[in-house]
């Protein structure tokens, strides 16, 4: 018979995982279709401005008429990415919203690659343990949107909307999960090592070091074993269909993304009571 998952232990894998989350999500939130915010916006201001050119951006803007470039640049302040002016304007529950549908699309299509072995895939805790990851990289974004910050909520809010645990606040904060500073500082580098590495050599996180720390993420919730299950997952037909070779990937992709808007709501829900009883 398997040793019960205690909150302590919980506690000990979520804490290193939600700091990892930082660094991932600050790539998500600066990261844009096709880079125009980052890249084109600065230099259209800067044009505008009637400042010299000081990027390849500014330069090509710098043959455009200024009313022109005028249009681009309400053109870009009104896409709804963070950084611009449409973001700021957002409500919460609508950058919400953007987190599943933009960021959800990929942690799910990771989650849902073993899928394609069908049955033989399923048997292993690869799925469970990937949507985890991508569930808790959502609920943890959802969190800073809320103004959610300290680890230790954020530990509470996965484990109750993924694990249906109430965690002590004290126990959460790491008081009495046993592990010191620098464990929990060399497993959160661990977690980290690929997107360090894509910085060095790229100077931003790629893709590739993406679905790598994904994975990484997915890894260390193999620890919590049958907790896994308790997660929210696709519904009835998704796993049907997803047992078969192939076309199960497409299955699963849809139950991961299903789940995923569940996990939104719970989390919602769980944030709202929080700020309801402060």
């Amino acid at each position: 018979m398997a040793e019960a998952i205690t909150d302590e232990h919980v506690v000990k894998v979520l804490r290193p995982f939600v700091r990892a989350t930082a660094p991932v999500l600050g790539a998500l939130r600066e990261s844009d279709p096709l880079g125009l915010v980052r890249k084109v916006l600065p230099a259209a201001a800067e044009v505008t401005a009637d400042t010299a050119p000081s990027d390849d951006g500014a330069v090509e803007l710098a043959g455009v008429d200024k009313s022109k470039r005028a249009k681009l640049l309400e053109g870009l302040e009104s896409l709804k990415v963070p950084g611009t002016t449409a973001w700021a304007d957002m409500t919460v529950a609508d950058r919400d919203d953007w987190w599943v549908n933009r960021v959800g699309r990929f942690t799910v299509l990771i989650a849902s690659v073993p899928g394609l072995g069908g049955a033989l895939a399923d048997r292993l805790p690869i799925q469970s343990a990937l949507g985890a990851a991508g569930q808790g990289l959502l609920l943890s974004a959802m969190a800073a949107e809320h103004g959610v910050t300290d680890h230790a909520d954020r530990v509470r809010l996965i484990a109750a909307v993924l694990f249906e645990r109430d965690i002590d606040p004290a126990l959460a904060a790491g008081a009495d999960d046993g592990a010191t500073d620098e464990q929990e500082d060399a497993a959160t580098a661990e977690l980290t090592e690929d997107l360090d590495a894509a910085h060095r050599a790229h100077g931003k996180i790629t893709v590739k070091a993406a679905a790598r720390t994904l994975w990484r993420f997915g890894r260390v919730l193999l620890a919590l074993g049958d907790e896994l299950d308790k997660r929210p997952q696709g519904r009835l037909w998704h796993r049907a269909i997803g047992v078969l070779p192939v076309v199960g990937m497409a299955a699963d992709y849809l139950g991961e993304r299903s789940a995923l808007k569940r996990v939104a709501k719970r989390g919602r829900r769980w944030l709202d009571d929080q700020a309801g009883t402060q």
